[in-house]
């Protein structure tokens, strides 16, 4: 009787530990507090994207209260360190200065890995190098192959403005890419052959863009991927030297006269969190950590997106009824159930 009490006991015990652990493992701490699930608006495809697929999970499979919240880019990251927002879907590692000083004080975890093969560099349109035949494009700069070739070739990529000289088209004034390439035309000696230009948003910058494409002209510029435009067009991207710590400083530094040239840092892209929203809920940690979207599936909703004008939770729907296989794995059985049922 004693030997069947303990083992009645026991099971009765075990059952419960994994009643617990089942609860534990769909169950948001964060959400049932009573605590609303607040996301950063990105302002780019890739991010609404990413940021609308998580919000929906996190709303229909684990019963959040969720918001988006719009702001610029500096009251973002402010609020992510003070715990005004808890999630940015898509966060580059080491561009920003305010977000690295709130990593390094443990304000902000950054986990995951929601896009791997992100890019960024120099481009020009493939026509540019090898023709297009079906447009009678010929080739115009046959050997360029990196930026070390650029010099020799301004003539091609004349400003419109100032026909001596060539124009790079870099990023809007302000922001980090801008001051990094604005170093590299020192770093590269193209200041006497290439006059910098930058675009007042990153909608006119791709649309700068895109009209020279149309018109089958040449045009170098500054983009990074994932986006719309390079899932979109055939592009090539100049070689620049190998990345080198030392000199990818001097790039960041608007005081420094004489940067060395660097390729831009690898990139990581994370989920970025605040760490009190990281310590309260594993549960939607682990969930958040283990999204990611290959970039031959993501290209071509950013491409819709771009084109269509698509809002970004009607592009999450159709990604979740077409690659179930993807998204299934970022979360539990009965939260995959839960999501499947509200999009029916």
């Amino acid at each position: 009787m004693t030997i069947t009490k303990k083992i009645c006991g026991t099971l009765l015990v075990s059952s419960a530990i994994l009643f617990s652990h089942a609860s534990f493992a769909t169950t948001s701490a964060w959400c049932n507090s009573g605590n609303p699930l607040k996301f950063a608006s990105i302002g780019w495809e890739s991010g609404d994207f990413l940021t609308a697929v998580a919000n929906y999970i996190a709303k229909n499979g684990y019963g959040c209260d969720t918001e988006t919240i719009t702001g610029t880019a500096m009251a973002t990251e402010t609020a992510m360190a003070n715990n005004g927002l808890q999630i940015y879907m898509e966060q580059w590692v080491g561009r920003n200065a305010a977000q690295e000083k709130a990593v390094a004080a443990g304000k902000i975890k950054q986990v995951g890995g929601p896009i791997v093969g992100g890019a960024e560099g120099w481009y020009v349109p493939d026509y540019v190098i090898h023709g297009d035949p079906a447009r009678n494009l010929k080739p115009l700069a046959p050997d360029l192959k990196s930026v070390a070739d650029l010099a020799k070739y301004k003539a091609v990529f004349a400003d419109p403005e100032d026909p001596s000289k060539g124009r790079f088209l870099n990023c809007p004034v302000g922001w980090t890419c801008e001051l990094e390439n604005s170093q590299k035309l020192k770093a590269y000696k193209l200041t006497d052959s290439y006059n910098n230009f930058s675009t007042g948003t990153g909608a006119s910058l791709n649309s700068a863009i895109v009209s020279a494409i149309k018109r089958g002209k040449p045009v170098l510029f500054y983009y990074w991927a994932p986006t719309p435009l390079l899932a979109e067009y055939k592009f090539v991207k100049l070689d620049e030297p190998t990345f080198n710590q030392k000199c990818y400083t001097t790039l960041r530094d608007k005081a420094n006269n004489a940067p060395c040239g660097s390729a831009s840092s690898p990139i990581q892209i994370v989920v970025g969190m605040n760490a009190k929203f990281y310590d309260a809920d594993p549960v939607l940690v682990d969930f958040f950590s283990k999204i990611n979207v290959p970039l031959d599936i993501l290209g071509p909703y950013l491409v819709d997106m771009n084109k269509s004008r698509v809002e970004p939770t009607a592009m999450a729907k159709k990604f979740f009824e077409t690659h179930p296989e993807v998204w299934k794995k970022w979360v539990p059985d009965d939260v995959a159930a839960k999501v499947a049922s509200s999009l029916k």
